[in-house]
């Protein structure tokens, strides 16, 4: 094979390439879009079968970004993943607070972690928004704690952590609320595959359904 150094085309083949992995899965259009961009990050076949969609939340996210709804992350590395070009042409933005200065002080000072502490901060903003989670699992648990206190309503949580402390169990809970979320079971996760998810719904909806 050739070298190939266009990026555009590297890209292209790359998904030429996963598309034929993936042709024999059974999967809608939507769904498929989401799952093509996450193994393009992860090269992690098993997402094919391993994403749990709830019914609503591919059409709740997109709604809510069309709408120009913010996307609230856990951490830098998720957010700094997300288009945010994109996000800002439907008038919406990209939220994190794990690096704010109240929150890194009130973590030393509570001994709570800055995941927690984000999460509680970003609480006011929650209503309507997309909140994007890929890599700790205590700040999933938060926002399951928020929605089950009944203090905000997102339009869809991607819950994504990774590790072996909390993160299956998190994700659990998550499926347990009446709240759109695209998550998995288990241990795998990361910040890439919360951010490849987010930019596929972005990507859909500059679309025309």
């Amino acid at each position: 094979m050739s070298l190939i150094l266009d990026p555009k085309k590297i890209e292209e083949r790359s998904f030429q390439i996963i598309d034929g992995l993936i042709s024999s899965s059974r999967l809608s259009g939507q769904k498929k879009e989401v799952i093509r961009r996450v193994i393009h990050a992860t090269t992690d076949l098993d997402y094919a079968k391993g994403l749990i969609f709830h019914p609503q939340a591919i059409a709740s996210g997109l709604e809510a970004i069309r709408g120009g709804s913010d996307i609230i992350c856990d951490v830098s590395m998720v957010s700094s993943g997300i288009n945010a070009k994109r996000l800002s042409g439907f008038g919406g933005k990209v939220i994190c607070f794990i690096n704010d200065k109240r929150v890194i002080s009130k973590s030393s000072q509570l001994k709570l972690s800055r995941a927690v502490l984000a999460m509680r901060k970003a609480a006011r903003l929650m209503n309507g928004a997309i909140i994007a989670i890929g890599n700790a699992p205590t700040a999933l648990f938060e926002v399951c704690n928020l929605v089950k206190a009944g203090n905000m309503k997102p339009a869809l949580i991607i819950g994504i952590p990774v590790g072996f402390v909390g993160a299956a169990e998190s994700k659990k809970e998550l499926r347990s609320l009446g709240i759109p979320y695209i998550t998995n079971s288990g241990t795998k996760g990361g910040s890439s595959v919360a951010a490849a998810i987010t930019n596929a719904l972005l990507k859909m909806s500059r679309e025309k359904e």
